[in-house]
């Protein structure tokens, strides 16, 4: 067989041994950085939550997160094992500044867009516009309300016809919608 045919094979299986021999370092490396904690050590899990090693088993580690607050992680999921001075400046800010943790945020978005002038009991109005009262909006200034139109008066034939139109369009073929 000429050797210039098994080059392909040769590449390729050099390629496979240095990808397998960087991810065995890479975990070998892990593991040392996971042999260093000791109870009192500040660590980031993987998932970037930040706490203080209380107790070290076989295959997880006690955290506490906040004093009193403990919980269970995998050694797995520990994503690095920080310094003392590090994990102050982490924790406590740049400049050893508490963080502001009485800061109450609302359970929904309503508090946020209320006016204090208008009255709490108001209900929004859910009415589908049709698409007359659109244009006719769409033409005033700022301020001015489109008129109503009433109930009682009849539609005329074109605007019947426009709204017919506008939905026998949307059935026919508008696949650009979707």
């Amino acid at each position: 067989m000429d050797p210039i045919a098994l080059l392909p094979f040769i590449v390729i299986i050099g390629a496979m041994f240095l990808m397998t021999r960087s991810a065995k370092k890479k975990q070998r490396q892990a593991a040392e950085m996971r042999d260093q904690m000791q109870p009192g050590t500040g660590i980031r899990t993987i998932g970037g939550m930040y706490a203080v090693v209380k107790e070290i088993r076989e295959d997880s580690v006690l955290v506490e997160i906040e004093p009193g607050t403990h919980a269970l992680f995998a050694k797995n999921a520990i994503g690095a094992v920080l310094s003392d001075e590090e994990f102050d400046r982490i924790t406590n800010g740049p400049e050893g500044e508490e963080f502001d943790v009485d800061t109450v945020v609302p359970d929904d978005a309503s508090s946020l867009t209320q006016d204090e002038d208008a009255p709490s009991d108001a209900k929004p109005d859910l009415q589908k516009k049709d698409a007359g009262d659109d244009a006719d909006a769409a033409g005033k200034p700022d301020g001015e309300e489109p008129a109503e139109a009433s109930d009682d008066e009849p539609k005329t034939d074109s605007a019947k016809a426009d709204t017919a139109e506008a939905k026998d369009g949307k059935r026919d073929g508008d696949a650009d919608s979707k």
